[in-house]
């Protein structure tokens, strides 16, 4: 004769519980890689990376130009500019210099060449607080277009007291963040995280291949085809070199519509086989 009580739910297999994570990670990542806007995004962007070092000060100058050209008022602001005894051009400089006209502003800057927050202290002044970062970034979004803001490092770098990051500001802003991704080795791992993060917290997201070589070898081209998000943009390697004036010209080829440009990723991705 059967048992006629009902049968205690089984234990999810570990198996199952990581290939359900798995494909819920994926759902959320094709659902918040692409901005909601259809039309050339505007208000607040941020323009974060994967690391350090891979181009978001070249992206953000290029987006700021491409804006400009598009006739939108463009302001860029760097919340934390760190490593200012080093004699390098601040990040600030290097993109009014490549798309002047625009407003540029940093809010903060330490000398020594870490992490926001740890600049700050080992600097002994005061960390940028969230609330601070925030009041000025409002007041500056309503008196422009578009207002493009880089981050330091990756996205959850701590930027200032409380250590609060780059995708804290950007859920508290309501921003599109584009990411700005290495085309190298190791970038598909980085960019998925990255996106992974920014879909946890619901926010859009896109990504723009930094410094993409003249002569893309197997890794690179394997790599664009295989990256996770929606692809925007691939800026050439160099580019940070070139004249402003070539710069300013050439910069809404390397974008999307999206981001006031002519870029098409469908057919870059299929020339780059």
């Amino acid at each position: 004769m059967s048992d006629p009580r009902p049968a205690e739910p089984r234990d999810v297999l570990p198996a199952e519980a990581l290939l359900a994570e798995a494909l819920r990670s994926e759902a959320l990542l094709e659902e918040a890689a692409t901005p909601a806007a259809t039309e050339p995004i505007s208000g607040a962007v941020i323009v974060t990376g994967t690391d350090t070092g891979v181009g978001k000060t070249i992206v953000t100058a290029a987006v700021a130009a491409a804006a400009t050209a598009a006739g939108r008022r463009v302001a860029v602001v760097k919340p934390a500019q760190t490593g200012t005894a080093d004699g390098d051009e601040p990040d600030a400089a290097t993109v009014l210099r490549l798309a002047e006209p625009v407003t540029v502003r940093t809010l903060a800057s330490f000398p020594d060449p870490l992490a926001p927050l740890a600049a700050a202290r080992v600097a002994g002044e005061d960390p940028l607080t969230a609330v601070m970062a925030q009041l000025a970034l409002r007041t500056i979004v309503e008196d422009h277009d578009i207002t493009l803001i880089e981050g330091a490092g990756g996205l959850l770098v701590p930027m200032g007291e409380g250590g609060w990051t780059v995708l804290d500001l950007a859920a508290a802003l309501g921003a599109t963040v584009i990411v700005v991704a290495r085309p190298g080795l190791g970038t598909l791992n980085h960019t998925a995280l990255t996106l992974q993060a920014l879909a946890h917290r619901d926010v859009p997201a896109a990504v723009v291949l930094g410094s993409w070589p003249a002569e893309p070898e197997l890794v690179h081209r394997t790599n664009l085809h295989d990256l996770a998000g929606d692809l925007v943009g691939a800026v050439p390697e160099g580019a940070g070199a070139l004249a402003p004036a070539l710069f300013r010209r050439e910069a809404p080829h390397w974008l999307a519509p999206l981001l006031h440009g002519r870029f098409d990723p469908v057919a870059f991705r299929s020339h780059s086989r």
